[in-house]
């Protein structure tokens, strides 16, 4: 990102900062399970279906969603970057849809754990915020992309010989994976890595050459084939990619669970097990900085979230009390969409939409 880009991006964070009141931090209780307008839609996609079949039905009863995500993606990409991005993929004229399934590789940020209860039994869960610097409404404090995508938030089920192969939370619209679970298999969720050599030269070179794998597809057709956590996480380590990032793995048995931090290119890969002293023990953590760096002190999610974790307590890993962490300040801010609470063993993913009423932090 150039420094011009980045001297804007400041300046925006201090204006809208400027806005928010304080608030405590504290680790809360929250009823659980939420109630049943935060639920979100499932739908089955087909895998047996020709790739232009399978997402008819989404698209028919979710098309005024998907438009709207569209604009306002179009809207950041005219700015973003000199609008280089935006200017060759309308000339390549590849088409909105493609613009949308790109967004993922540019920016976002979440909040991902994977736990062990006392028994070894394991969950993985994450909070899923969109919508950074895309549009701050004065009026509302929320980021106008973020409260777009909410109604487009839906469960699906991918289905092949009428069996579930796994299941996943999407954007309606988007067609790569960053949030599923492969029952008895393995867990899985993605998070944005900050660098300068990032998504944005990633994609230039993708539309150049063809160089590197999207993220999210990449995941997509693991979760499709790996028949084992090794076999997911010898992929999720060596495929060279688009942008950098972390995966974040948890798989059937105790101490499974594992954050991979990944460069664009098949070097410097870092693997940090739940096991290691820096970890939890029996959690590991990550928000969107390398672990063994301090994140941004204008955005800590990863101290405040495990306080709450250590608030909790092994003895209470669960649904309810990892809902709880991911409900708990500055987990839970202004950007986040939704919750995903998932258990590889049952093949269970519960999906809930957040919200964050003020005084909350915008990010």
């Amino acid at each position: 990102m150039h420094g011009l880009a980045v001297y804007t991006l400041l300046l925006m964070v201090a204006a809208v900062y400027g806005q928010i009141p304080p608030y405590n931090d504290s680790c809360v209780q929250v009823p659980y399970p939420p109630s049943k307008d935060r639920a979100v839609p499932a739908y089955i996609i087909n895998l047996d279906l020709p790739p232009e079949q399978r997402w008819a039905q989404v698209a028919m009863e979710k098309r005024k969603e998907i438009g709207g995500i569209i604009s306002e993606f179009k809207k950041f990409l005219l700015n973003f970057g000199d609008g280089k991005i935006f200017t060759i993929i309308e000339k390549l004229g590849v088409g909105d849809l493609f613009t949308y399934n790109i967004f993922y590789e540019l920016f976002t940020v979440c909040t991902s754990i994977v736990s062990q209860d006392v028994n070894g039994k394991m969950y993985h869960v994450r909070n899923l915020d969109f919508g950074l610097f895309l549009g701050w409404d004065v009026k509302n404090r929320t980021w106008e992309l973020t409260e777009v995508l909410r109604p487009a938030i839906i469960n699906v089920d991918w289905q092949r010989d009428s069996q579930i192969v796994f299941r996943s939370v999407q954007y309606a619209g988007y067609i790569g994976v960053l949030t599923a679970v492969k029952k008895g298999v393995f867990t899985y969720s993605m998070n944005e890595r900050f660098r300068l050599d990032g998504g944005y030269m990633g994609i230039l070179e993708y539309i150049q050459d063809h160089k590197g794998s999207w993220m999210s597809l990449m995941a997509r057709d693991t979760l499709e084939t790996a028949k084992s956590f090794e076999e997911a996480f010898n992929t999720f380590s060596n495929t060279q990619l688009i942008a950098p990032g972390y995966f974040i793995l948890g798989g059937t048995k105790p101490d499974q669970g594992v954050v991979i931090t990944r460069n664009r290119e098949v070097n410097g890969t870092d693997v940090w097990p739940m096991t290691d002293k820096t970890a939890g023990g029996w959690y590991v953590l990550e928000t969107n900085y390398d672990h063994w760096k301090a994140p941004l002190f204008l955005d800590d999610r990863r101290g405040p979230a495990n306080k709450c974790m250590q608030h909790m307590g092994q003895e209470n890993v669960g649904f309810p009390g990892l809902f709880n962490v991911l409900s708990s300040k500055p987990v839970l801010n202004k950007l986040t969409t939704y919750a995903a609470l998932m258990q590889v063993d049952s093949g269970t993913l519960e999906t809930w939409l957040q919200y964050c009423p003020d005084p909350c932090e915008p990010f």
